[in-house]
């Protein structure tokens, strides 16, 4: 049921993207000549909108004519909320481990219009995290409610798995506002903590799955999403470290030290 990222921002379990910062951000700039970003007031107008739109969107898919309706629809909304999220932090991770690809800034010509929709993807994905828990906690048949969905191992219902959920939410915040904020932390803190994006990608993975009562019947939907992030974590990390390690010229030393 529950489920649930800044120079650059998340979601998705990456800074990972930020190696390719430099010249994505170059592109990633208005006919002036000033990098286009979203500032503070923009993005909470963003995130208003999405949620205006969700909430009217719910009330003509399921009217409330009748009680179970009613009592239903919440449900499907945080369900549709929390499946619309997984999908947007899926899509930025996806994102940010091909920017931060060693090849990219030699062979993915399109990295500076890729750039500006990652950066910027984590205020629609916090705007249907936002549904996705408002709708849980007001919902009085989840059995979840503000502690439980706040604080891990306070929820009566599937305590475990709404807790990674609760993880994942708090992880996807350090790792957007570390990214936004990078020249107010140390040098190179921001990086190592938006790495962090993958993790965020598996709680959230976890707790839809593990968390839903219908997710059984959604795991085609589940699967998909694990494995375009993990094809592009395979992609960016276990298969260029290949030639990589067979070019060094101390690995038949190092070989022969072993």
């Amino acid at each position: 049921m529950p489920q649930p990222p800044s120079s650059s921002s998340v979601t998705a379990v990456a800074a990972i993207p930020r190696a390719a910062a430099p010249p994505a951000a170059a592109g990633a700039r208005s006919a002036s000549g000033a990098p286009f970003r979203l500032t503070a007031l923009s993005a909470a107008l963003a995130i208003a909108a999405v949620v205006i739109v969700a909430i009217f969107a719910t009330d003509q898919v399921v009217p409330a004519t009748s009680a179970y309706e009613a009592q239903i629809r919440v449900w499907l909304a945080a369900r549709a909320a929390g499946l619309a999220s997984l999908g947007l932090l899926a899509l930025q991770v996806v994102m940010g481990l091909l920017l931060s690809h060693p090849t990219n800034r030699t062979t993915w010509k399109q990295s500076k219009r890729v750039f500006p929709w990652h950066e910027h993807l984590w205020v629609f994905v916090m705007a249907f995290i936002a549904i996705h828990v408002v709708s849980i906690v007001i919902d009085p048949y989840a059995g979840v409610g503000i502690g439980g969905a706040l604080v891990p191992g306070l929820s009566s219902y599937r305590s475990a798995p709404v807790a990674l959920g609760s993880l994942a939410l708090y992880a996807f915040v350090v790792t957007a506002i570390t990214a936004r904020y990078t020249k107010l932390l140390p040098p190179g803190l921001w990086l190592v903590l938006h790495r962090f994006a993958l993790v965020v990608f598996i709680l959230s993975w976890l707790h839809g799955v593990l968390a839903g009562t219908d997710s059984l019947a959604l795991m085609g939907l589940y699967i998909l999403l694990g494995v375009l992030v993990g094809g592009a974590a395979a992609y960016r990390y276990w298969i260029v470290r290949q030639p990589l390690h067979r070019s060094s010229p101390n690995a038949e030393q190092r070989g022969a030290i072993r």
